[in-house]
This record gives structure tokens, C-alpha cells and sequence, in this order.
């Protein structure tokens, strides 16, 4: 068996065997990034094409009913102007629709800047690179939510 990073990695082909990783820009394959927002999870593939998103097997305007939803999917492709140069395939599971839109907005916005390190200022600028880390906050023992108390009675 040999040493872990030795040699060619095939999932990785700018990885060579005397030098470290860097990014490659994009040359036709598809770009992967995870994102996430609140519990939802969406792996997102990022390819140069005719501007083309695909959800879970099903088109964007299938998936997501709300127009918002769609134009929050948008976003990060219409800052850069480059909607009709990419297709976007995703897989998107956990929370709700609209935070289903938001992980997919901040998978993408990662892929393009992997893809090209010129686009990461325009979009960490816009802020779809921060992971937006507000969660749902726990229920505490003895009351009826995370926060709320029972009403008080003095007698």
C-alpha cells in the first residue's frame, strides 16, 4: 500500500505526485461544492453549458413553486452575468423550500469561485460565500419552548 497523497489522484488531476493541490479552472468538468443553510443540504455541480438547474431530477421552476425560491437560486449566477453559461445539477435534502434555495444559492456561489478564483471578491462582497449559521434553537426542560414560559400565576 502506498503512502497516503502518493502518486496520481484520480479524482483530482491537478494533484501530481511532487506537488501540492491547487485549483484548476475550469475546463469543462463539473465543479462540485456543498452547501448549507440551516438543516437543508444541497451538493451542487457546476458546468459550463446553456444555463440549465436541475433539482433533485426535477427543472428549478418544477421544484421550487415560489418565485422567490427560483430568483434566490439565481442570485449568485446573476451577479456574475453568466446565467446561460452554466448548467447547475443539484441534490438538495433536509429543512424546508426556502432554506433548500439558500444552500443551493451558497453551493453555487462556492463552486464558481472554485472555479474561477477572479469571481470570489464579487461574491464574498454580495455575501453567498458565509455560511449563514443561525439554527433553530433548542426547547429547554420545563417550558414550552426554547424560550416562552408558561404563564405565571402568583397564587
Amino acid at each position: 500500500m502506498r503512502p497516503r497523497g502518493a502518486g496520481q489522484n484520480p479524482m483530482n488531476p491537478a494533484m501530481t505526485d511532487s506537488s501540492t493541490p491547487t485549483r484548476v479552472a475550469s475546463t469543462g468538468a463539473p465543479n462540485y461544492a456543498t452547501g448549507k443553510r440551516k438543516t437543508a443540504v444541497a451538493r451542487v455541480w457546476v458546468a459550463p453549458g446553456t444555463g440549465t438547474i436541475v433539482v433533485n431530477d426535477r427543472p428549478v421552476d418544477e421544484y421550487f413553486e415560489r418565485e422567490t425560491s427560483r430568483m434566490i437560486v439565481r442570485q449568485s449566477l446573476d451577479l456574475l452575468e453568466s446565467v446561460d453559461k452554466y448548467d447547475v445539477t443539484a441534490t438538495v435534502a433536509g429543512g424546508g423550500h426556502s432554506a433548500q434555495a439558500e444552500a443551493m444559492r451558497h453551493g453555487i456561489a462556492r463552486a464558481l469561485a472554485a472555479a474561477d478564483l477572479e469571481r470570489r471578491k464579487t461574491l464574498k462582497r454580495a455575501g453567498y460565500l458565509t455560511r449563514d449559521a443561525r439554527q433553530k434553537e433548542r426547547k429547554k426542560y420545563g417550558r414550552p419552548g426554547a424560550r416562552k414560559r408558561f404563564q405565571f400565576s402568583k397564587r
